[in-house]
């Protein structure tokens, strides 16, 4: 265990990689208990051994502060981990169920199994939560994993792939360092799961090319989340938490807050304490605050650039740097209907808010477009929750807060239609990654003549007609 393998990876070298796996794989390593808790417990020592290269690194990537990289990445991987170890053993744990009498006498089970070798794709906004994550349920279902970080979060991603074989095993996890060449030759390779975190387009692609050989698929997707600010609520506690999830990671979330639908007699106030709120969090600079990301690159900061000057009034920020790709907080109001920034994930600080007038009209607006992976809702009128619960369709609703949903391990995390399909977090990450086989057992020394008197009797009607 816990040989050091850093290498390049070469498009050559993947076919030999998953071939070692699988032979691995079919050793049955991968499968007790204190082997699948070693692989945990060695991953939980690469987080807190290497906490200060992980925030070098993220700071590199993305000028994720500190504490925002230990609390949204390494604590939270850190939980899953906890939980994960905590309940392992009931986990795996065969169940048994109850037989009918026509099976009697016979005792049935559910055994849970790994699907074999997966492959998890993670995208770069979070770098090490995202792929780490679906990888602490791979491991707690058995399975051998090859890892492809984003190449985009170049620094994490090479960190993983030097730091990760000293604390885990090589044999059976495998780091494939690469861009898009690499996932192409990966993805032209068959795996017996694949676990996909990014956007829906290249997901359609991992679904075509998991679909030539049958393979299941878990996509973790996004889409235009909305939030609605119902009139009765408290309207700077949701100015201030709307903020604080919107402009995270410089908004760079798939569960990011994509624009506000806000209650037109309330909507100038709302705009006002979110004005606020931006100044208490990073100052009348937030390009000077230490708390506040930047754009990963070039290229999505000249999307997002493109998107701030297409339509709408800035109500609040604006400001850009071309040289640190940094684009301030900014909140944008009377968009046209045609904005092109409604017609895409944002993904990053910029908020437009489109007022309503009636509860109705805001639901109608979400149920027109694609189902979203989040809902976030305002308000302090039960009826209305239970008219949004009932009406909309998403990943996942919060009420009254963001984001929040994603810390409970209890609740699983995933996306509705064009926003994904499957869910992980806690238990439901062991379940992503195991087969959960049916299985009867019958003696072969007793049993009863009624089942074969009743098919013989069907099949002499069946003669007579």
């Amino acid at each position: 265990m816990d040989k050091i393998s850093y290498t390049a990876s070469t498009m050559d070298s993947i076919p030999n990689t998953l071939n070692t796996l699988r032979t691995h794989f079919n050793t049955g390593i991968t499968k007790p208990l204190a082997y699948r808790q070693r692989q945990l417990a060695g991953l939980k020592r690469f987080l807190k051994e290497c906490t200060e290269e992980i925030e070098d690194a993220l700071y590199e990537d993305l000028k994720k502060p500190s504490l925002e990289t230990r609390l949204t990445e390494i604590d939270f991987l850190l939980t899953e981990l906890r939980l994960a170890q905590k309940k392992l053993a009931s986990w795996m744990k065969t169940k048994r169920v109850s037989t009918p009498i026509m099976a009697q006498p016979g005792q049935s089970y559910i055994y849970p199994e790994p699907y074999g070798v997966a492959l998890i794709i993670g995208p770069w906004n979070f770098p090490l939560q995202l792929l780490l994550g679906p990888l602490i349920g791979a491991i707690a279902a058995g399975n051998c994993v090859i890892l492809k970080p984003s190449e985009i979060s170049a620094k994490t991603s090479e960190l993983l792939a030097e730091k990760l074989p000293h604390y885990i095993d090589s044999d059976t996890i495998q780091v494939i360092h690469g861009g898009v060449p690499e996932t192409t030759a990966l993805l032209a390779e068959k795996f017996d799961y694949i676990f996909y975190t990014g956007n829906s387009n290249v997901g359609k692609i991992i679904m075509q090319a998991a679909a030539k050989h049958l393979t299941p698929v878990c996509l973790e997707l996004g889409g235009k989340s909305p939030c609605i600010v119902d009139k009765n609520t408290n309207i700077p506690a949701a100015a201030q938490r709307i903020v604080w999830g919107k402009f995270l990671n410089a908004g760079q979330m798939c569960v990011a807050p994509d624009y506000v639908l806000v209650d037109a007699s309330i909507e100038e106030e709302l705009i006002k304490e979110m004005k606020k709120s931006i100044s208490q969090y990073w100052g009348p600079d937030p390009k000077a605050s230490p708390h506040y990301g930047r754009i990963i690159n070039e290229n999505h900061y000249r999307r997002l650039r493109n998107l701030l000057v297409a339509h709408g009034e800035i109500a609040a920020g604006g400001e850009v740097d071309d040289t640190s790709c940094y684009i301030a907080p900014t909140i944008l109001r009377q968009l046209p209907n045609d904005a092109l920034i409604m017609n895409d994930e944002i993904f990053g600080p910029l908020l437009p808010i489109i007022p309503f007038h009636h509860m109705e009209e805001a639901i109608t607006y979400i149920n027109e477009h694609p189902k979203p992976l989040a809902l976030y809702l305002f308000t302090n009128e039960e009826k209305v929750k239970k008219q949004i619960m009932e009406q909309t369709s998403s990943g996942s609703i919060c009420i009254n807060h963001v984001i929040l949903q994603l810390t409970v391990p209890g609740l699983p995390f995933g996306g509705v239609g064009a926003s994904g399909m499957g869910a992980y977090h806690g238990k439901a990450s062991f379940d992503t990654f195991t087969h959960y086989k049916s299985i009867f057992k019958k003696p072969i020394s007793f049993d009863f003549l009624q089942p074969y008197l009743a098919f013989q009797k069907m099949l002499w009607k069946l003669r007579k007609k």
